[in-house]
């Protein structure tokens, strides 16, 4: 009886009860046929380390954790739904699950840009503690909820690099004219600074970088600019990235899809969400470290760090940028307000630890530039 009870509590029913007990089945011998089957759509080229990839893994966390219960597909970006059409396809119930940057969907809400990535904003240690020690998530439960959605963080890409240039940046006035891909806030401080701002898929950065199309490009970091091959195209890599100290990547699943779950397979996502987290940070870090000395030793790219008066008036023009947006957005104010209290709230305790620890250390790694 107890047996019973135990497969009935897991969704099997009495039929499958007694039928397991008759033939002397193992419990998880039903278990092993999916009762849920998803399909998760992303913004990603297909194969992509760490971006597509992981979230591949994340499909196979679910389906080992869960028994072979709940089963999830993943679609790289164009296999069944165009890199930018996700959003809305995850929200309308085409599809049930999707990843990509919340940066991306500015168009839908400004505030959703916050849950990805600020220009002079937290890095990577403190998004993960305003995202699950603060108020992060769930005010980006709030803004995504009007779309039909449930956003997790699934990733973070750690410090991004400034990007790639065709020309040095010695002045802000170099900005002037150039024609970058760059997307979220960071983009709209460009635009500042005279940019032509382009919002172009991963996948056809290098193409339109080495025809001419855009004259700048940034990415992510090392491990996957190398993977693209910037360094054939592109003379300049710039760093530090100020627009992406800490970028966080995403799921969301259709909110109907994901309350209809029973209790268990919810809590088995979220479990599977956070632990790929981890992973792509964990990974981001180490593999970025070696990419970076092979672009300098074998590839004799030129690593350049912006001029501290670029990054002065940069730093100025952000924060235009995000006065003028939550001065005409109640729903970005409210998240803005609430991320730059803690933002204050680490940085003070971060002077005291991190930085200090780094101050302390940093002359053991010399930077070899190209």
């Amino acid at each position: 009886m107890e047996r019973r009870d135990f497969l009935k509590k897991a969704g099997l029913g009495a039929a499958a009860a007694a039928a397991a007990t008759v033939v002397g089945a193992p419990q998880g011998h039903a278990a092993q046929k999916a009762e849920v089957t998803w399909k998760m759509v992303t913004t990603w080229p297909p194969k992509l380390p760490y971006l597509q990839t992981g979230v591949e893994r994340f499909a196979q966390r679910v389906e080992e954790l869960s028994g072979g219960r709940m089963k999830i597909r993943v679609y790289a970006a164009g296999e069944l739904v165009p890199a930018m059409g996700i959003f809305e396809a995850v929200g309308n119930g085409t599809v049930e699950a999707g990843s990509g940057a919340a940066y991306y969907w500015a168009g839908k809400s400004q505030a959703a840009q916050w849950f990805s990535a600020v220009p002079f904003g937290l890095n990577a240690q403190g998004m993960s503690a305003w995202m699950w020690g603060g108020n992060g998530l769930k005010l980006w439960e709030e803004v995504y909820a009007p779309f039909n959605l449930v956003p997790r963080p699934l990733g973070n890409t750690g410090v991004q690099m400034g990007g790639w240039f065709n020309k040095k940046i010695e002045t802000i006035a170099d900005f002037n004219g150039l024609k970058m891909r760059i997307p979220g806030l960071g983009g709209k401080v460009l635009a500042k600074a005279g940019v032509a701002v382009q919002l172009t898929p991963g996948g056809e950065i290098f193409t339109n970088l080495e025809r001419g199309v855009i004259d700048a490009t940034e990415w992510v970091g090392p491990l996957h600019d190398k993977i693209m091959g910037f360094y054939k195209v592109a003379k300049y890599y710039y760093y530090p990235g100020w627009h992406e100290p800490g970028t966080v990547l995403e799921a969301f699943f259709n909110k109907k899809a994901y309350e209809a779950l029973p209790k268990d397979l919810k809590a088995i996502i979220d479990v599977a969400c956070t632990e790929t987290y981890t992973w792509m940070l964990s990974s981001h870090d180490a593999e970025n470290a070696a990419a970076l000395m092979e672009l300098i030793d074998k590839h004799n790219v030129t690593l350049l760090a912006f001029p501290q008066p670029v990054m002065d008036q940069l730093r100025i023009y952000s924060k235009e940028v995000l006065e003028e947006i939550t001065a005409k957005d109640a729903l970005a104010k409210k998240v803005h307000d609430d991320f730059t209290k803690f933002q204050k709230q680490v940085g003070t305790w971060g002077t005291v630890s991190e930085k200090a620890y780094y101050d302390l250390v940093a002359g053991n790694f010399p930077l070899k530039k190209g």
